[in-house]
């Protein structure tokens, strides 16, 4: 079980979901609804990673003896080691810029809340955690346990919650900011906002450590 929330919270470093949620606090009007578009954008999040942790976690079933042999494996090992390099240099090369056209595309619906707020969430719920190693691997440490299937599928509701965890600290800290910007909160952001490049690359790293650690104490 350790594995499996260590996995999902090396998942909630999704540099793209904070990134738009930072967004939406620094360009929505003050009398903006942040509120109700950020709680609508997490909510259609949190169902997308539900989802598809859900359909995995049937795949991964179905395999039976198959994950299990896998996670054993030193080329599972190898793997995290070699994804965890990988996460690295592609970090070191990013320009971790948040302020990307990818984002301000992201942004076009999510001035008002309404249905396309929770869908635009449902998409970056679902495309971000398939591109994700640790997603994926902490699914399988969840499916190999030896645990009754009611707390596996039960505990998708926990692992979709970890997976959203430090996305929804940062859009309580935004509100924070925008309703208290000469606060203490408010210089923080400040700080962070002009190190943006900075506290990207920071996230990369986290998890490039992580997997390679991962990967070494799978070997021994």
């Amino acid at each position: 079980m350790f594995q499996a929330v260590s996995f999902g919270l090396l998942d909630s470093l999704n540099a793209l979901l904070i990134g738009v949620i930072v967004a939406l606090g620094v360009m929505l009007p003050r009398n903006a609804a942040y509120r109700r578009i950020v709680t609508l954008l997490v909510a259609g999040d949190w169902f997308g990673v539900f989802v598809l942790s859900l359909v995995t976690m049937l795949v991964f079933d179905g395999l039976g003896d198959l994950v299990q042999r896998a996670l054993e494996s030193p080329v599972f090992g190898i793997l995290l080691i070699a994804t965890g390099v990988l996460t690295f240099l592609l970090t070191l090369r990013s320009s971790g810029d948040g302020d990307s056209p990818l984002v301000r595309r992201i942004l076009e619906p999510l001035q008002a809340p309404s249905a396309k707020t929770v869908l635009v969430g449902f998409i970056l719920g679902a495309v971000q955690s398939a591109t994700s190693v640790p997603f994926f691997t902490g699914l399988a440490y969840l499916s190999a346990g030896d645990y009754h299937v009611a707390v596996r599928y039960v505990g998708l509701v926990v692992y979709a919650s970890l997976a959203l965890s430090l996305p929804t600290v940062s859009a309580v800290f935004v509100g924070m900011v925008r309703a208290y910007p000469y606060s203490a909160f408010g210089r923080a952001f400040e700080w962070m906002r002009e190190r943006q490049e900075l506290m990207v690359k920071l996230a990369g790293y986290i998890v490039a450590v992580a997997l390679t650690l991962f990967g070494a104490v799978a070997l021994l």
